[in-house]
């Protein structure tokens, strides 16, 4: 196979507010110059403060080396950003949103004479009742396929059964599925047998010392009371999470999950 139609890319677990970003930045340059990437993709929907994204965070994630930034149902949770993704290059959010909703929900990234077809969807069960990922998903990669060899997706969604159902469900019609919404790793990458390479969660990037990247006690708090508190990203213990695939002629060749602990200068 002529490795020029390889491309390594990596997948950045969801970055969780300023200390995400920090790790994220530290981070992303040094893998990229490590393993030559061609391609990273990040989750951002809790990039800014831990809820939601703005104009000026993208700007700040793509300065990190990050090519295209995926979401989710955290995506308008900073209402300035509903205006402000239409000004926002290589930002998705899940394209199974209902038709109307600002942004886009798929794109093609190209460098280095390499393309990459990225799509953004968002599972249903114990989540938001938007249109048919699966429908949806199929629809857009068929079309994209027209263009570009290489697709992969994120997935983010509750669910593990979901997710896996998603899984098998495009087994073959992708490179890879990217799992994220949780902020809990899994420990199940694999390669299935029509050659996508999958796995249920990709984890986060920010601090573990917490509730999925809250500060713990305000997390109790909650749900001890159940009274009304807003919750604030952790600062201790921070990670990198992420996932690098080797991906050719539409499957995956071969997957890793990375973690790097990352000390606060």
């Amino acid at each position: 196979m002529n490795t020029q139609s390889k491309i390594k890319l990596l997948f950045v677990g969801d970055i969780i507010g300023k200390p995400g970003r920090y790790v994220a930045s530290r981070v992303i340059p040094q893998l990229i110059k490590e393993r030559e990437l061609d391609f990273v993709i990040a989750n951002g929907e809790n990039a800014a403060g831990g809820f939601g994204l703005t104009k000026n965070i993208v700007g700040k994630l793509h300065s990190y080396g990050i090519d295209c930034i995926t979401t989710g149902n955290h995506v308008w949770d900073r209402k300035e950003f509903i205006k402000e993704i239409e000004e926002c290059s290589g930002v998705l959010r899940p394209a199974n949103y209902p038709p109307g909703a600002p942004g886009r929900g798929y794109c093609i990234i190209e460098k280095n004479g390499k393309k990459l077809g990225v799509v953004n969807l968002q599972g249903r069960v114990f989540m938001d009742p938007i249109d048919c990922p699966f429908r949806v998903g199929r629809d857009i990669v068929e079309k994209l396929r027209e263009e570009v060899e290489n697709i992969v997706i994120d997935f983010h969604a509750e669910a593990t059964a979901e997710k896996i159902a998603f899984f098998h469900f495009m087994d073959g019609k992708v490179a890879a599925i990217f799992g994220t919404h949780t902020h809990v790793p899994t420990a199940d990458e694999a390669i299935l047998p029509g050659g996508t390479g999958v796995i249920t969660d990709v984890g986060m990037t920010g601090p573990f010392d917490s509730v999925i990247g809250m500060k713990k006690e305000i997390a109790i708090e909650r749900i001890i009371k159940q009274l009304p508190r807003k919750f604030e990203p952790a600062k201790k213990d921070l990670r990198f999470q992420g996932v690098y695939v080797e991906i050719a002629e539409g499957k995956t060749e071969y997957i890793e999950r990375i973690e790097i602990r990352v000390k606060k200068e």
